[in-house]
């Protein structure tokens, strides 16, 4: 009983381990489906953020911020300035400078 417990909990975890592998590739195509997909499948993002509209706007106006902060959180145990708020930095600029690219090419258009 208990070796087959332990069977079902390491195939619970490699399961999970695929599937965190599988969100990474989506979240490099579009974050904004890899945070819908969060949102589905797991509570990350519950907890990361203590309120729902945190995410939402984050949806909407910073994907990659709002995945690189919910990521850092689950991952890290101790939520003090290190080199994983680097990231969310990098996350931001991503995000700022998707947004200006944007706004730039459709003043050119019109």
């Amino acid at each position: 009983m208990v070796v087959q417990a332990g069977l079902s909990g390491l195939q619970q975890a490699v399961s999970l381990l695929r599937m965190g592998c599988f969100i990474a590739l989506i979240a490099l195509l579009s974050p904004r489906l890899a945070l819908f997909l969060i949102w589905i499948f797991s509570d990350l993002l519950s907890r990361a953020y203590s309120s729902w509209i945190l995410p939402l706007l984050g949806f909407f106006l910073l994907p990659w911020t709002t995945l690189a902060y919910a990521a850092f959180w689950d991952w890290a145990p101790g939520h003090h300035l290190s080199w994983r708020w680097i990231f969310v930095g990098l996350a931001f600029l991503i995000d700022i400078s998707s947004d200006a690219g944007g706004r730039r090419a459709q003043s050119a258009r019109g």
